[in-house]
């Protein structure tokens, strides 16, 4: 099983990279993508964690934001990790996820709910990428709400009035700077309405135009409608298709690949990269 779309405590999942190594391996997981949000701070414990049977892909889910407001997080797989510019843009990124998160506090704040972001900080791991998911656990912790589930329903969406949006690169040109850092791009997620605004099948033109190279099909968070369109837009535009779980560790529902990439699929993937950079014993 292939899966290529995952998270560890250095972004906001809950697992430390050798425990998602340890359990991907349980699982019969052969290949596995870490994936944290605009850092790759965890590949090194991740690589070092890896047994006979599991190869590790280093990647990263980029936080993005279309001209339209749209936020958009695509998948950079296969890169060079110590390419300066791509590097350079998710420490951005991550910098001004702080200033972000004081705002949202604020709001909080202001509607009656008493947090702080000492509160937040301490649900974060070292070096990790603070996230809304901190946030959800800090209120956790507080009797607000019983889940990160509920407090992303009630009021972390990006619907919701607490919501602030935050610096981050285009998604055209994150995808630019992936593919200069020898990766390849796949969009997440691409059409689950229900965490916000989704981008137009008409932006995708554009996307494509840039160098996209896949679309995540297979995902928990996708309507058989909305899967059936997006297989439609691969097919018509050679698109690799993905699957993935998206898997976060506790607090979420996803498990891991319960949803999977396909042999072949993953094989069209892997030779868009300019260099074969999978992880392995």
């Amino acid at each position: 099983m292939i899966d290529l779309h995952t998270h560890s405590n250095f972004s906001d999942g809950t697992d430390s990279p050798a425990e998602l190594i340890n359990k991907a391996l349980a699982a019969g997981v052969k290949i596995i993508a870490l994936t944290d949000h605009d850092s790759v701070a965890g590949i090194a414990q991740a690589s070092a964690a890896l047994r006979p049977g599991i190869s590790l892909v280093a990647g990263a889910e980029i936080s993005c934001q279309s001209d339209e407001g749209v936020s958009v997080h695509m998948l950079g797989l296969l890169f060079d990790t110590e390419n300066k510019e791509l590097i350079a843009t998710m420490d951005k990124t991550r910098e001004n996820r702080h200033g972000r998160m004081q705002r949202i506090i604020e709001r909080l704040n202001e509607a009656g709910i008493a947090i702080s972001i000492d509160d937040v900080l301490a649900e974060l791991a070292d070096g990790a990428t603070l996230g809304r998911p901190h946030l959800a656990d800090a209120l956790v912790k507080k009797g607000v709400v019983k889940s990160r589930d509920e407090a992303f329903t009630q009021m972390l969406h990006n619907k919701s009035k607490f919501y602030v949006a935050h610096y981050s690169p285009t998604p055209v040109e994150a995808i630019r700077l992936i593919k200069a850092a020898g990766g390849v791009a796949v969009i997440a997620h691409p059409m689950a309405s229900h965490r916000g605004r989704t981008i137009s099948f008409e932006s995708f033109g554009d996307l494509i135009t840039a160098g996209l190279d896949g679309v995540e099909v297979d995902h928990r968070d996708h309507s058989p409608d909305e899967k059936n369109a997006l297989i439609q837009l691969a097919r018509e535009n050679n698109l690799v298709m993905t699957g993935a779980s998206d898997y976060h560790g506790n607090g979420k529902l996803n498990q891991l690949a319960e949803y999977t990439t396909h042999p072949e699929q993953w094989e069209r993937l892997e030779a868009l990269a300019t260099e074969r950079r999978v992880i392995t014993l």
